[in-house]
């Protein structure tokens, strides 16, 4: 079977005529706005001539115009996590008139530069960044360009257009319940480092434990899979020798995915829940309700992140300022059985 030939893009272009990519979609698409010299439009028509290149179909007649359509970049589908967000963002962008698109973006699969090009290319209108993770490829050619944009569930410093929750005040809520049951030494189940979320709930969860003055309060990291809270909670139930600090009563982990793996290593490891060891796990979904023993959770506001975060990019699109937002919606607890009073050690009254 022959080869197929490899499609030209808007890229190659640009790097054929020595000029930006902004440059090759507005010459190509007929602006006569741009201030470029007459040889330079001559040079990028001759490039794109010698390239084969052909803009994707319908973005001439598209430029300058809205497609009504919104891109959605997440970081796995398989977090269900991004299922609630990317439903509020679904059904905000059909309320105002756009279909939101969605994209997964995951290690092996990475996206860079080519979602840029969605809306330079006139395929879409903007961009929600759910996987913004530190030097992300995607973030330097955002930095560089005007694009309508914004970090949802993210946060990168100086950008001015973060859609957050309230990730500090779910920490406080899971320890605030655990504490009040009488657990004295609870642990973390922290989310990879660098992501922005996880670690505003650690640095939250170790302050407030400061203050309420536990015995003990060790953070294990790990990814936010079944499998990451799995290896995490072993960290925490089972120290290394020599570490000396009391044993954990109570865990606390930053997705859903990981208290399900959590929930599964204290029972390898012959422990009861929660007679042994009490679990909330944050965000809520309806899984949690139907686990053994149904999980306690904090829940956060992820369908409304996913309607602000909509509604921010069409503010962004429709050409007012930018700007970082906060959910206003509460974390709240969800208690199930999961969790209860810690068991007395042997010997005490």
């Amino acid at each position: 079977m022959p080869e197929q030939p490899v499609r030209a893009r808007l890229v190659d272009v640009a790097h054929a005529a020595g000029v930006s990519k902004a440059t090759v979609s507005k010459v190509l698409n007929g602006r006569q706005d741009l201030s470029v010299r007459p040889e330079t439009r001559r040079r990028v028509h001759e490039a794109a001539e010698a390239l084969g290149y052909r803009p994707h179909s319908g973005a001439r007649a598209l430029a300058g115009a809205s497609t009504h359509a919104l891109a959605l970049l997440i970081p796995a589908l398989a977090n269900p996590t991004y299922v609630t967000i990317a439903r509020g963002a679904y059904q905000r962008a059909r309320e105002l008139g756009y279909l939101s698109l969605l994209a997964e973006d995951f290690d092996g699969q990475e996206a860079d530069e080519s979602f840029h090009d969605l809306v330079q290319e006139g395929r879409v209108d903007g961009l929600l960044i759910a996987s913004a993770r530190p030097g992300h490829p995607l973030l330097d050619a955002l930095s560089r360009s005007a694009i309508p944009h914004v970090f949802l569930n993210r946060s990168v410093k100086g950008s001015g257009r973060n859609i957050t929750m309230d990730v500090a005040r779910s920490s406080v809520t899971a320890l605030d319940h655990l504490h009040g049951l009488g657990h004295r030494v609870v642990g973390h189940i922290a989310g990879p480092s660098g992501i922005t979320p996880s670690e505003v709930r650690k640095e939250a969860f170790l302050r407030h434990a400061d203050t309420l003055g536990l015995d003990a309060a060790p953070v294990a990291s790990g990814e936010f899979t079944e499998d990451g809270g799995g290896s995490a909670a072993r960290a925490l139930l089972c120290p290394a020798d020599g570490d000396g600090r009391p044993p954990v009563t109570a865990l606390y982990t930053s997705s859903l995915a990981q208290a399900i793996g959590a929930m599964a290593a204290i029972r390898d490891l012959g422990l009861r829940i929660p007679e042994d060891v009490s679990v909330v796990g944050n965000d809520d979904l309806p899984v949690a309700a139907h686990l053994h023993p149904p999980l306690t959770t904090v829940a956060m506001p992820l369908h409304e992140l996913g309607t602000a975060a909509v509604d921010a990019l069409v503010a962004t699109i429709e050409g007012k300022p930018a700007g970082d937002v906060v959910v206003p919606t509460e974390p709240r607890l969800v208690l199930r059985g999961s969790t209860a009073r810690p068991a007395r050690p042997e010997g005490t009254p």
